[in-house]
């Protein structure tokens, strides 16, 4: 299957440049690494509808029915490999967990180190506008037209914060905030935005909690390099990625704490990952791609979801399958 990639990069002599530039729908073929090459670059409209004609044939519904799209966001220190790698993890592991949707990336100049946030970046807001103009704007429109295909969003990293920021980027073109348009999922891993910017009170979050139906954040303790960016800010604002939600935060928004099973998580064991282990061991993990593919069918309760233990009155990422009689409840639905 191809990887299907909006890119923010800039384009010089042909190849990728690690600064921002004009959005680029790209097509990559199965195997192929990512390229600015001519051939894989469509045109917006074409693209979208590809993506959202292979989208609606992966669900394999009825006739008519609408498929799904998640939208990954990479974060700092992303090389394209390492880009294409966690893509074709994600929608294997998701697959593979039953989830019938379609991944796509959007691609985004990232430094390499892990202090350069895009927090400090000159270029944040640029990178933002890119998301909305080049695929929110895209889904806006569709969902006028009356696509229905269903939109969710993955952000790792500081890939929380272009999300974030993508929102309020959007609230400012009246074309967009007029029209009544939605995402559905919307999930953090690693995400390094503070806590406290996802609370009930944020003004920055409250354009996202406004246009989705619920906040994912996955919260792993044992982060070092969300460490270093706490330390960063004199430990004054520390990471949802880290530290959790908290208690104020919004009502949109749920907390899985993965980490006490990341505390018992052999590298060893899990045959495929990339990138600094303790950061990004969601891509290549088969419990949390399960948690996640049931967290974007929405089917069940955030509360109920097997791969959930509720302690304390938080929820905590388990080993455990889906319900036993899931596929039954499914059949007897469609008659």
């Amino acid at each position: 299957m191809p990887i299907f990639i909006l890119s923010a990069r800039g384009i010089s002599k042909g190849e990728f440049v690690p600064e921002p530039g004009r959005p680029h729908y790209l097509e990559i073929p199965d195997g192929q690494m990512i390229s600015a090459d001519e051939k894989y670059r469509h045109k917006a409209q074409d693209w979208l509808d590809r993506v959202q004609s292979v989208a609606d044939g992966r669900a394999g519904r009825r006739s008519g029915e609408a498929g799904d799209v998640l939208l990954l966001v990479h974060g700092y220190n992303a090389t394209l490999d390492e880009i294409r790698q966690r893509h074709e993890m994600l929608q294997a592991d998701l697959s593979a967990e039953g989830w019938r949707g379609l991944v796509v990336s959007f691609d985004w100049p990232a430094g390499r180190s892990p202090l350069n946030n895009l927090e400090d970046r000159s270029d944040s807001a640029e990178v933002a506008q890119y998301l909305v103009s080049g695929g929110i704007g895209l889904l806006i429109k569709g969902q006028t037209r009356g696509c229905q295909t269903n939109i969710h969003m993955l952000g790792h990293s500081t890939g929380a914060f272009v999300i974030m920021d993508a929102f309020i980027a959007a609230e400012k073109r009246g074309e967009y905030y007029r029209n009544d348009w939605r995402i559905g999922q919307v999930a953090f891993v690693a995400g390094d935005v503070s806590a406290r910017s996802l609370h009930a009170d944020s003004q920055w979050a409250e354009p996202m909690f406004r246009r989705i139906m619920r906040l994912t954040n996955y919260q792993n303790g044992f982060d070092d390099v969300l460490g270093a960016s706490n330390a960063k800010r004199l430990g004054t604002a520390p990471r949802a990625g880290r530290v959790g939600l908290g208690e104020d935060a919004h009502s949109k928004a749920v907390n899985v704490d993965c980490s006490e099973y990341f505390r018992e998580l052999d590298p060893e064991s899990q045959a495929s990952k990339v990138g600094w282990w303790n950061h990004s061991w969601q891509f290549g993990n088969r419990v949390f791609a399960r948690d996640l593919a049931m967290t974007l069918e929405g089917r069940i309760d955030r509360n109920y979801l097997p791969t959930r233990e509720k302690r304390d009155g938080n929820l905590v990422l388990r080993d455990a399958p889906r319900p036993v009689h899931e596929a039954k409840w499914l059949a007897m639905n469609r008659n």
